[in-house]
């Protein structure tokens, strides 16, 4: 991926060992997180920023140790806050944190996040220089086990999430959305924060309401942070199906925002299940126009494998060999969620950061 070019430094500007740096806030909703709040909550606050930084986290009912690790975090250093969020969503989380937070630019985190070293003064200094009202950057997607490694490698592929820039990498400048995200807190209160009635999206639907505000979003690919994938099949299909339950809801709002990127998935499992049901009954019947149905999911399979043998370049032999399964449980997933998921209730709308 292309890197910016560096920018000038302005003649007037302060040496860096002598400029003041404003305070950050750092929101962190968090739910069943015990495996990886210790290192994402570590390296926030190791940043090596010239300004004041305190991290609000907001705790769902998780079911795991991920309380007792928040609590342990937040008595080991003072500039930890932890707030509730009992119903666990993550923009009730965000909003509840953003209130109470001290400070006038807010960074979101999550909980399997990490950031690199000097994110939070690239992300500073980007909101100065461009005068965004939110500056992000790539999802860093980083596996362990073969089966993370090979969804991670299927999140950084045009086949496998369609190409974003911050899932592939891109140049610098206005984007749609971003990863996460850095954001001038007057924003936030102005649009009346996240939409509680957004689970899944909630950042794609503020970012959509930011630019439609006028206001501008920025994608820098030096913006990286790591994210951890899910780690067994349950959990990514479980993922990818709500995923894409909730892109229906943001279509089902705002019409105009369909793309082909976020229609494939349903036009291909359609196309898929219906070639299924054909070719079936052409076979069962024996009518032979009818078992061309058939051709629908060979050519699916066809091409997943062909492009997991492109996009497989380098990995583990075992992630290679899992990446095929990986590619069509997210298609498959977000294609039956589109099409099947049940449509959520509508709720209030924005709450919160008011």
């Amino acid at each position: 991926m292309r890197l910016p070019v560096p920018r000038p430094v302005p003649d007037d500007a302060p040496p860096l060992a002598h400029r003041e740096w404003p305070a950050v806030s750092v929101v962190m909703p968090v739910l069943n997180e015990e495996k990886h709040l210790a290192a994402s909550v570590g390296q926030i606050l190791d940043q090596e920023y010239g300004g004041e930084l305190e991290l609000v986290i907001a705790l769902g009912p998780s079911k795991d140790a991920t309380e007792r690790i928040a609590r342990k975090l937040a008595f080991s250093d003072s500039r930890i806050t932890l707030v509730s969020n009992p119903t666990g969503r993550t923009p009730a989380g965000l909003n509840a944190a953003v209130l109470a937070a001290s400070h006038d630019i807010i960074a979101r985190v999550d909980g399997h996040g990490v950031l690199l070293p000097g994110y939070m003064e690239k992300a500073v200094r980007l909101l100065e220089e461009t005068g965004a009202a939110n500056v992000g950057g790539l999802m860093l997607a980083v596996g362990e086990t073969p089966f993370e490694q090979a969804v991670a490698r299927a999140y950084c592929s045009k086949v496998g999430l369609g190409g974003g820039s911050f899932h592939v990498g891109g140049d610098e400048g206005p984007a749609e959305s971003v990863y996460l995200g850095v954001f001038r807190r007057e924003i936030l209160e102005r649009l009346g924060g996240f939409n509680d009635h957004y689970h899944r999206a909630q950042d794609w639907e503020l970012n959509f309401r930011i630019r439609q505000a006028g206001e501008l979003v920025w994608f820098s690919p030096d913006l990286a942070v790591t994210y951890r994938p899910r780690s067994s099949w349950p959990e990514l299909v479980r993922q990818f199906f709500h995923t894409g339950r909730w892109r229906r809801e943001v279509i089902r709002q705002y019409p105009h925002t369909a793309s082909a990127r976020y229609l494939a998935p349903p036009v291909v499992t359609g196309a898929i299940l219906a070639g299924t049901l054909a070719g079936a009954a052409g076979t069962v019947a024996r009518v032979p126009l009818l078992r061309h149905g058939w051709l629908a999911p060979v050519m699916y399979v066809l091409g997943v494998l062909l492009a997991s043998f492109r996009e497989g370049r380098g990995l583990p032999w075992r992630a290679q060999a899992l990446l095929p399964a990986v590619l069509a449980s997210m298609h498959l997933s977000w294609g039956s969620g589109f099409l099947f998921g049940r449509r959520p209730v509508e709720r209030s709308g924005r709450s919160g950061a008011e």
